[in-house]
């Protein structure tokens, strides 16, 4: 059977996290859990750590002190991911913006419609977000516009945080040369999929605005996205 990871990185999410825990749990499949937690000081990772003793095989985490910024969240449960042998690694928020439900849908993109990344895209088939300010929504949709224009990658929703990859993407990429944190991580992981002749695929989903805690968006991100894109387009790409 393929095994399948979903990584959450988290920061601050105790309202959140043992609901998304015991949903992904309960889908048929059986996906594993990595958390990646930056220190969080309301105690997100207590209440994982508590859980870890109903789900010993397939929830684990990491602690890390401070926060290291979600690109590296994510690039610290790639490489586990990886050496510890799974086939299907999945990115996912904590906060239910994406749902769970969706999972097996992007895992199908992969294992039967021949993907080697899917999105989970909120602007492949209109505008698919719900309980978002609209100029949260102006700006996102734009900023993948802008995207396809400088990078010409046909993809509607570059900035999209609910994916999954099969193993062999990550392990062609060398993940010690991706320089982006914030979402513009999502970009440069994609774009360099991409470039090194990947099949990438979106899946339309739903995306909903977190009801619990609080946003981790910052302007700074989306600064760091648009001139980061710049310099992608001018970079060269080979597989490790």
């Amino acid at each position: 059977m393929d095994r399948k990871l979903v990584i959450i990185p988290t920061y601050d999410e105790k309202e959140n996290i043992e609901a998304i825990i015991r949903k992904v749990f309960s889908l048929d499949g059986e996906y594993n859990i990595l958390v990646i937690d930056d220190g969080s000081p309301d105690g997100t990772a207590s209440i994982v750590k508590a859980l870890k003793s109903e789900f010993t095989t397939r929830l684990h985490i990491i602690e890390r002190e401070g926060k290291l910024g979600l690109g590296t969240a994510y690039l610290t449960g790639f490489k586990w991911a990886l050496r510890e042998g799974y086939d299907f690694i999945f990115e996912m928020d904590a906060d239910f913006s994406h749902n769970p439900d969706d999972l097996p849908r992007l895992l199908d993109a992969c294992r039967e419609g021949g993907a080697s990344l899917a999105i989970g895209s909120r602007y492949c088939n209109g505008v698919s977000v719900v309980n978002w300010p609209i100029s949260r929504i102006v700006m996102s949709y734009f900023a993948s516009v802008y995207v396809r224009m400088i990078l010409r990658m046909k993809v509607y929703d570059t900035t999209a945080g609910f994916v999954c990859y099969r193993r062999e993407v990550l392990e062609a990429m060398d993940l010690d040369r991706v320089k982006m944190k914030g979402y513009g991580f999502q970009i440069e992981m994609k774009y360099t999929a991409w470039r090194l002749g990947f099949k990438l695929r979106e899946v339309s989903i739903i995306f909903i605005n977190r009801q619990r805690g609080t946003s981790k968006m910052s302007g700074g991100i989306f600064s760091e996205a648009f001139w980061g894109v710049i310099g992608l387009r001018f970079r060269k790409f080979s597989r490790k």
